[in-house]
């Protein structure tokens, strides 16, 4: 499976989506700081809400095969700036999470793809849907 470094806000759904690919129970966890879970590179969100921590991230990514922009479909504000893909040099993907909230799955979708998304998975971690469609991508042309 490729590794994917999880960027976005505060309780965008990061970790839960990662105890979802991997399994386990979801239970809420604050996550404090990079947390290596098998393939996935879980990173706290306050990395991408503060512009000073953007550096963080970059580096972050040299460890991984590509990189999933996470934004939450009942989330009104959007914290990529515009091709904010470009500044990393592995591919990057955009993942909507909580699908089964309702909210606009279809303007988080716009937010990520401005950002520079090169694809876009809509998922919920709770109903897991999508998750299957995610998972095979990060299998795909993979070495290990």
């Amino acid at each position: 499976m490729k590794k994917i470094l999880l960027i976005g806000k505060s309780m965008c759904g990061k970790t839960t989506l990662t105890q979802r690919i991997h399994g386990l129970d979801i239970e809420y966890e604050k996550t404090q700081m990079l947390t290596y879970s098998n393939d996935i590179l879980d990173t706290p969100g306050e990395y991408m809400e503060n512009r000073m921590l953007y550096k963080a991230l970059i580096v972050s990514s040299y460890d991984c095969d590509v990189v999933g922009m996470v934004q939450a479909c009942d989330e009104e504000r959007n914290i990529f700036p515009p091709n904010f893909a470009t500044a990393f040099s592995k591919p990057v993907i955009g993942i909507v999470t909580k699908a089964d909230l309702g909210g606009n799955p279809e303007k988080a979708k716009e937010i990520l793809e401005m950002a520079g998304a090169e694809k876009v998975f809509i998922v919920s971690a709770y109903e897991n849907k999508g998750i299957e469609e995610l998972v095979k991508y990060l299998e795909e042309d993979s070495d290990s």
